[in-house]
């Protein structure tokens, strides 16, 4: 049986697929070119991750496919109720980037409090002519230890986030609809383990206490985030967003950014993505990284072993 891995999948998925005979390829294959590709070398399993969309012409057409494998959380690039209505299995992995998306809040979190997205831009430029000015200018730096994030969305990648948080010495609030209550648990190198139980607040009440607020929900139909939302927010606060692209109101974040309403804002996901609207990608109190939350060599290696093992479950 062939599994194609359109937008890869990392060596250590690759050889548990093989172990259990299944031959895995690793082709990336265009869009339109998609379902000749499937239907001429019979694909049972389609993988992807966020670059490759899974709509009703490929269902629809690639009788040999059984199954549809999202290497991560998001599953907006797939037509999920449509192709479980038409017998295929669809899976993704859930649980393997948390900790990587989690990480990559807090270097936007980090980076940001101390000017470190515009300190990497000016230094190149500067540093040698300019640096006691530059010292000047990013010496009013903040620690995060004291303050409190606010989490929007508290599934698997909101709680790893928490984690980190917490460790750090931050207040954690958050707001779910579907998550009333939360219990945490922080593992530590030694065995030890500490406990935080968290009840939900609403988001009218957290946007007005959080110093920091991330975001961590699916895809919207509407902003999570918006002009409204940003005014009730306190005064320098700053928003992160590793999730996805249109949950914040990117044209009410620059103007909040260009009043110093907020502080500094973290993106990794865009409204318009793959091509970001220029007056984002230059605004120099933006943190910006090209939608790499779960693009760590330890999320890529769970994510491979996670689909391979549901793979085989289903499939064999």
């Amino acid at each position: 049986m062939k599994i194609l891995a359109n937008d890869g999948i990392s060596q250590s998925g690759i050889t548990a697929l093989e172990k259990e005979g299944f031959e895995v390829l690793t082709t990336t294959v265009a869009q339109e070119q998609l379902v000749n590709f499937i239907n001429e070398n019979e694909i049972v399993g389609l993988l992807v991750r966020s670059a490759t969309k899974v709509r009703t012409d490929i269902i629809d057409n690639c009788p040999s496919l059984r199954l549809i494998g999202r290497g991560g959380v998001g599953m907006d690039n797939i037509d999920v109720d449509y192709a479980k209505e038409k017998g295929l299995h669809v899976i993704n992995t859930p649980a393997a980037s948390s900790s990587s998306v989690a990480e990559l809040v807090f270097a936007h979190l980090f980076g940001g409090v101390r000017f470190l997205y515009d300190a990497n831009r000016n230094m190149p430029l500067d540093g040698d002519t300019k640096f006691k000015e530059l010292k000047k200018a990013y010496a009013k730096g903040n620690e995060l230890r004291g303050k409190t994030l606010g989490v929007i969305g508290f599934g698997r990648i909101g709680q790893a986030t928490a984690k980190i948080a917490l460790g750090v010495g931050m207040k954690v609030i958050y707001t779910d609809p579907y998550i009333d209550t939360a219990s945490i648990d922080i593992s530590f190198f030694d065995g030890q383990s500490v406990s935080f139980e968290f009840k939900s607040v609403s988001k009218e009440a957290l946007l007005k206490e959080a110093d920091f607020v991330t975001v961590h929900v699916p895809a919207q139909k509407e902003y999570v985030i918006g002009k409204t939302e940003i005014a009730s927010m306190k005064d320098g606060a700053a928003i992160v967003n590793a999730a996805r692209g249109g949950v914040i109101d990117e044209v009410a974040l620059i103007e909040a950014l260009e009043s110093k309403k907020l502080s500094f804002a973290g993106l990794d996901v865009f409204e318009s993505e793959p091509n970001p609207e220029i007056t984002v990608l230059m605004n120099p109190n933006i943190s910006l990284t090209p939608h790499i939350g779960a693009a760590t060599g330890e999320a890529q290696d769970r994510i491979g072993l996670e689909l391979a093992s549901q793979i085989t479950a289903l499939l064999k």
